[in-house]
């Protein structure tokens, strides 16, 4: 297991309050659920940003009516495939 570092972190008290309460709930301690969202926010952030590099690069090259074609056909193509 990596190793971990203690950390004091500010948090109004309903927060606190409701994040004890989804603990006890979850039947996990505070510092379990808080890396469990952190970690959940983490990926999102990830996620977004992998998604606004796509945007951007499609921006920067965008397909032509060549390749608009080929993917009309592919999707007719699958539509008819035998296992749908």
């Amino acid at each position: 297991m990596p190793t971990t570092v203690r950390v004091a972190i500010n948090l109004p008290e309903d927060l606190l309050a409701a994040a004890d309460a989804a603990a006890a709930r979850a039947g996990t301690t505070r510092s379990a659920l808080m890396r469990e969202a952190l970690q959940a926010a983490l990926t999102r952030l990830r996620e977004q940003e992998a998604v606004e590099r796509y945007v951007e690069g499609y921006r920067q090259q965008p397909e032509d009516a060549g390749e608009v074609a080929i993917t009309a056909a592919s999707r007719s193509a699958w539509s008819e495939a035998p296992w749908r």
